[in-house]
């Protein structure tokens, strides 16, 4: 593994869209370095919008998206993916692409006219598919596989690229319950060890209580509230957002908060 740097990745008067609607409007942010920065809201909020803005997916109608100082947009293609992986909600591969030529994609952006496949290509990806649990699935192709294993696939593809950067749209989705723990702790060890700066969008509040550093709380296309989870997962702040009245107690095994929804009453 190579060694990280420290990046800057910031949002300033940013305003985000699709069509004739403004999604996201005069939204600013920054991403703390070398932590686990999880996002959550209501569907519709915006979430998965803020997180293809940052990865360069849609581009700001007004204000900026910055690395290191440097709009996302002045970034070649390949230098920006040796920097920030990605991982988007609904990623589409190649018919019959097998499992190990869909995580050695990750590998492309380190690839270049002088530099072809290494011993260190190979580490990498044997490394992203152990890491995921995908290492007897690379002889299979892509189709074959469950919706939970396709998954893990291809954040296995992400975890190859090893950036210092890896935003990640909802990466539990079709997960069963244990591979969403495996696969949180998963990123928590990567931020932990190798100081990889994790940016997700995640719908359960109680995992992204357990895992966050910081957690970026969205409402209606706008910041809500962010901050340390103890700070912003309050019952408050959870019937706002969601429109859930609760009480949040901490977590038995961890102390982060853990939302218990109140029984209606008949």
């Amino acid at each position: 593994m190579t060694t990280r740097t420290t990046h800057d990745l910031r949002a300033a008067g940013l305003t985000l869209g699709y069509g004739g609607a403004d999604i996201l409007g005069d939204l600013d942010l920054v991403i703390p370095d070398g932590k686990v920065t999880v996002i959550v809201g209501a569907n519709g909020c915006g979430k998965s919008t803020l997180l293809r803005g940052l990865a360069r997916l849609l581009p700001p109608r007004r204000g900026t998206v910055e690395l290191d100082g440097r709009p996302l947009g002045d970034w070649r293609p390949a230098e920006l993916a040796r920097t920030l992986g990605l991982l988007p909600q609904n990623p589409v591969a190649p018919d019959g692409i097998t499992v190990a030529d869909l995580v050695s994609r990750g590998r492309y952006p380190h690839q270049g006219w002088f530099r072809r496949w290494s011993a260190a290509d190979e580490a990498a990806v044997e490394r992203a598919l152990a890491a995921t649990s995908t290492t007897d699935l690379a002889d299979r192709t892509l189709a074959e596989l469950s919706g939970g294993q396709r998954q893990r696939v291809w954040v296995a593809m992400a975890l190859a690229q090893e950036t210092d950067l890896l935003l990640l749209d909802e990466p539990t989705t079709f997960l069963d319950i244990s591979h969403q723990v495996e696969l949180l702790e998963l990123l928590a060890d990567l931020n932990r060890d190798r100081g990889t700066t994790v940016v997700m969008v995640l719908h359960d509040l109680h995992l992204a209580c357990r895992h966050a550093d910081h957690v970026v709380a969205m409402q209606d296309g706008r910041i809500a509230a962010e901050g340390a989870p103890s700070q912003v997962v309050t019952a408050e702040l959870v019937e706002e957002v969601f429109g859930l009245a609760c009480r949040v107690i901490p977590d038995p095994e961890t102390g982060t908060p853990l939302v218990v929804p109140l029984v209606r009453r008949r």
